[in-house]
């Protein structure tokens, strides 16, 4: 994904074309599409990351600040949407309490524990089980 393209995406999410985003940080017309061919300004880039709450980092590489790729994150949305749907079918066995199956509202709240500890060890594993890809 190219640089316009994710700040594109992060003005759609808060309902914004990139004309408006433009202006609210006082650029030109036309300054964020001509990075598609152009390197941007460090300065410029700085204020579209600081406006989003977002690294750099991301927005040059897709890369956020817990070091998790676009793709990482794809992949854990796809397992934990995998994992909601199990346990609203309760395939796969039961998740409960001495025998009492977990209610639809503890899902949530499980499947927010297992999204933090999947995006803590993601890193460490791809570190630890392709060493030479991501040697520091």
């Amino acid at each position: 994904m190219s640089l316009k393209t994710r700040i594109k995406n992060l003005a759609n999410e808060q309902g914004m074309s990139l004309t408006v985003l433009e202006t609210k940080l006082g650029f030109g017309n036309g300054t964020i599409t001509k990075w598609d061919k152009a390197t941007p300004n460090a300065d410029k880039l700085n204020a579209v990351a600081q406006y989003f709450n977002v690294s750099m980092d991301y927005l040059l590489n897709g890369i956020d600040q817990n070091g998790l790729t676009e793709h990482d994150n794809r992949d854990i949305a796809k397992d934990l949407n995998s994992l909601r749907r199990k346990l609203a079918n309760r395939e796969d066995g039961p998740v409960g309490y001495e025998g009492t199956d977990i209610s639809d509202d503890d899902i949530d709240l499980f499947l927010g524990q297992v999204e933090l500890m999947l995006r803590r060890l993601k890193p460490i594993n791809k570190e630890k089980y392709n060493p030479n890809k991501y040697k520091k």
